[in-house]
């Protein structure tokens, strides 16, 4: 499993330095992205085999966003976790088609976990 591609959208620098820091420790490549309006562009020249997204990202919004890839024959197949404070994070994963989620706070473990799930491994 090791060097999976892995394309996190969030607007929380301090969420992206601990996403990348334990996904860099895992193996993986990490990339970017603080909005999520450009996410065909984003997912179209780094090519990531796992997608984190957050749900309250500018300018279109995580659920917006995961919809749009979903709704693409070329990016479907991505895996997709939205990752979210709010409470219904199960319903709007499943609004989304997310693959998963990922409810913030979250601890290390279940970052590790939930991209090994994914990942398969």
């Amino acid at each position: 499993m090791v060097n999976k591609k892995i394309l996190i959208f969030d607007d929380d620098r301090h969420v992206l330095e601990i996403f990348t820091v334990v996904l860099e420790d895992m193996g993986h490549i990490v990339e970017q992205s603080r909005t999520s309006h450009d996410v065909l562009d984003k997912v179209t020249s780094f090519q990531p085999d796992l997608i984190f997204m957050d749900n309250w990202i500018p300018d279109i919004g995580g659920v917006a966003a995961t919809q749009i890839l979903k709704s693409n024959p070329l990016y479907r197949d991505i895996p997709v976790i939205l990752v979210s404070a709010n409470s219904d994070i199960e319903f709007l994963a499943s609004q989304a088609k997310a693959n998963s989620f990922l409810s913030k706070p979250f601890d290390l473990d279940s970052l590790e976990g939930i991209v090994k799930n994914v990942l398969g491994s």
